[in-house]
């Protein structure tokens, strides 16, 4: 046996006796849950039971903001400890020529998961930096025209208006109702937005601010008939809830990885149509021997591996748990706090409850009340972490529960709204 094989297996050796049973747990819920569906399971408490012990969490805190990042399970926690520790035992060789090279089986992992060709599909760092390699990457002159709209995040939005100062293109924001009255709506104001000069579209599979879900297959093949370009932000939608990355028949797709799919912290991919590659250019440079290979954006300089390879571990978990159950899970988590907080008087609610439009993002606003003021009560009163939304159009509060999430932990916030609703 190689020596750099006997000194890895030394050292996740003495680190099994650690290794908690987190997958092994999944796997017993997920048996016990038998033939039931998606929903019924959702309010199982015993199922979610065992995914929630999974997770090594601060209970004194409760964390309704994964959507902004999620903390992964133990499993996943364990892997990254191992990978570090191994790397670190000789960085060169270990880290470079042992761990770096399972960057593919990560690739071909997250291929199969989410539906497209492993030679499409790079890892990155988040959802900012696969975005970015496709707006800053592509051939625009000036004058030609870009279409968004005024809710996609804000770092998106800031990379299109560099764009504007340096290069003169023409950035165009469609702006929409929340909740917009339906998909046809949302499809309607992208088609008439598009004119001769229209060269990229930029939309959101699922945005950030009220968690709207956007139709967009029917959007993308919208542009292609004009030969438009299509870039999709699938930050909050990736191990959300199910599609099929080829499905969506989009050029571009990039998401991170360390929201719904709970993997490391500074994890993302990016989805490149296979024609798309040679034309896109990488954010950094890479040898033009690589101009028509997937792995000319992953050129970054050195990087821990411990991060992209336990992404591996975090595809097991989600699979464990499964695609329909988890969704089903954070709508229902979802509904509850929607359906006792709505009755009150005045708050109001900016998602959709649409099975189609949403799913476990919900925004909602206490009229005369400032979100920032209410989160930081929140914070300071109760110890939950919420976030608070202010765009041009609204003002209110996003709240995202995982599925480590608990019923006392719903009831907790939504008695603590009713407190500050009254003090209101």
């Amino acid at each position: 046996m190689p020596m750099y094989r006997r000194g890895f297996l030394r050292a996740a050796a003495g680190l099994a006796c650690l290794r908690p049973d987190s997958v092994a747990r999944a796997e017993a819920a997920a048996r016990g849950a038998g033939e039931r569906t998606a929903e019924a399971i959702a309010r199982d408490e015993s199922y979610w039971r065992e995914v929630q012990e999974a997770f090594a969490v601060d209970r004194n805190i409760i964390n309704f903001n994964n959507g902004g990042v999620s903390p992964y399970p133990r499993v996943v926690q364990d892997a990254m400890r191992r990978y570090l520790e191994f790397s670190n035992m000789a960085p060169t060789h270990n880290m470079w020529g042992v761990l770096e090279p399972e960057i593919e089986s990560v690739r071909r992992r997250l291929a199969a998961a989410f539906g497209c060709d492993p030679e499409e599909l790079a890892i990155t760092r988040n959802a900012s930096e696969s975005l970015e390699i496709c707006q800053l990457g592509l051939d625009l002159k000036r004058g030609d025209e870009v279409l968004t709209t005024d809710q996609d995040y804000p770092r998106m939005l800031t990379t299109w208006d560099q764009r504007a100062r340096r290069d003169g293109i023409v950035v165009k924001k469609i702006s929409f109702p929340v909740p917009p009255p339906s998909m046809d709506d949302l499809y309607r104001r992208f088609e008439e937005a598009v004119t001769p000069r229209t060269r990229v579209i930029l939309l959101c599979h699922i945005t950030n601010l009220t968690g709207q879900i956007f139709p967009v297959q029917r959007i993308c093949r919208m542009a292609r008939q004009r030969g438009i370009e299509t870039i999709v932000d699938g930050a909050h939608a990736i191990a959300h809830f199910p599609f099929r990355l080829a499905g969506l028949e989009c050029d571009y797709y990039g998401a991170s990885l360390h929201k719904w799919l709970t993997a490391p912290h500074g994890t993302g991919l990016l989805y490149v149509r296979r024609e798309k590659i040679r034309k896109l250019w990488p954010m950094m440079a890479a040898p033009e021997s690589l101009d028509d290979n997937i792995r000319k954006f992953e050129e970054i300089g050195t990087h821990p591996a411990a991060n992209h390879n336990a992404i591996a571990d975090a595809l097991l978990f989600h699979e464990t748990i499964g695609w329909e159950r988890k969704a089903a899970r954070l709508r229902y988590l979802r509904d509850l706090w929607v359906e006792r907080l709505s009755g009150l008087p005045g708050f109001e609610f900016f998602t959709s409850r649409d099975p189609e439009q949403s799913c476990g993002i919900g925004t909602f606003g206490l009229r005369g009340k400032e979100p920032g003021a209410l989160v930081a009560k929140l914070w300071e009163q109760y110890r939950i972490v919420a976030t608070p939304i202010v765009h041009k159009q609204f003002k209110g509060i996003r709240v995202t529960p995982s599925v480590y999430s608990t019923l006392r932990e719903i009831d907790v916030f939504c008695t603590a709204m009713e407190k500050l609703a009254r003090e209101a």
